[in-house]
């Protein structure tokens, strides 16, 4: 329960006196669902700035988001070489074709090995902000996110990243075609002992796992994905709830803001809204892949049917790409234990 008097958002919890107030970046509320009476909170991910006890990580992770729009700009502009690859195949024996076709591939997979090395300090960075959110410096998630929001909001940007580099990628075939010629033109090279410019800077190993990089439907959210469970598993000493708990806190967060006007008009900016929308689906899918029965069991702690109900309120063209994410890329689904409600909603 909450109300707004004189000003000020005042919370209740559940049946006692007490009234807690906190007119700082965070607000706490209640969320009455049919799940268990869960905090939430109202995160500022426009103006959380890091405490000296979040600093070491913060500059950690800093460093790497510095780079993401730029890696995003480049996806964005990302035209592929298709034209001159049609025209080197549909002429083989033309030298100066093939030549043509070579020079626009090689600077394109030079782009697309960035792409994926940059996907690995994403994970890196992702385990640094796990092993601050997730560690016994305090009692629960709760104080984690109440004292930690400079983390919280990095943690969001990284699922905000994610989620659009793979809607832009899903949407540019050239960039697997691109690459699969690259590997088919380097190997007949090879047999014809051809010197391959290039062939330095992308070796057959890193070529075979920069090639199953881009076979993945979702490569970035994959390698979040692999990246939070490999941080389960490597953590051992540390509860899996311990993770799993940040993770549905942060998708009750998400939802609670989108569908409150009093949070969401607190937003100065509309693309808040968006980034809320990606980080809700992103802790989603990683709740999903970590939890041992996933985000769509009766025992999860994320509200599903309302998390779906506030994409669904949303303008279908903004939002059919994260309805997919869920649909497709998640781990459980269509298990038989998921309740047949929340699947017709995504139907």
């Amino acid at each position: 329960c909450f109300f707004f008097i004189f000003g000020r958002w005042l919370c209740c919890f559940g049946s006692t006196s007490g009234w807690y107030c906190n007119m700082g970046n965070l607000l706490k509320v209640l969320t009455c669902t049919d799940l268990e009476q869960e905090p939430n909170f109202f995160l500022d991910f426009e103006n959380a700035q890091p405490t000296e006890a979040e600093r070491e990580v913060w500059d950690q992770v800093d460093v790497v988001l510095k780079d993401a729009k730029g890696i995003l700009d480049e996806l964005q502009a990302y035209k592929g070489a298709g034209q001159e690859i049609r025209e080197a195949i549909q002429n083989p024996n033309d030298e100066a074709l093939q030549e043509q076709a070579w020079a626009a591939v090689v600077p394109l997979v030079g782009k697309l090995k960035k792409f994926y090395e940059f996907s690995q300090r994403l994970e890196a960075a992702l385990h640094s902000l796990l092993g601050a959110l997730t560690s016994e410096t305090y009692d629960d998630t709760t104080q984690h996110l109440e004292r930690e929001q400079a983390l919280a909001k990095q943690f969001a940007e990284i699922l905000h990243f994610t989620l659009r580099f793979d809607e832009l990628k899903m949407t540019n075939p050239a960039i697997q075609n691109d690459f699969s010629y690259y590997r088919r033109t380097l190997s007949r090279m090879r047999i014809n002992n051809v010197p391959a410019e290039g062939e330095n800077e992308v070796n057959n190993e890193l070529a075979n796992r920069i090639s199953l990089f881009y076979a993945d439907a979702t490569p970035m959210l994959k390698t979040l994905s692999d990246g939070t469970t490999k941080f389960v598993s490597e953590n051992k000493n540390l509860p899996i709830e311990n993770t799993t708990d940040c993770l549905s806190t942060m998708a009750s967060v998400c939802k609670v803001m989108l569908e409150t006007p009093e949070y969401r008009s607190r937003f100065t900016s509309e693309d808040t809204v968006s980034f809320c929308l990606r980080v809700m689906v992103g802790v989603i899918i990683l709740y999903d892949y970590v939890h041992p029965v996933g985000a769509f069991a009766k025992s999860s702690k994320i509200d599903m049917k309302g998390c779906i109900k506030v994409l669904k309120e949303q303008p279908p063209n903004s939002v059919e790409g994260l309805l997919n994410a869920l649909r497709y890329t998640t781990k459980h689904l269509n298990d038989e234990s998921t309740n047949k409600t929340i699947k017709s909603m995504l139907q």
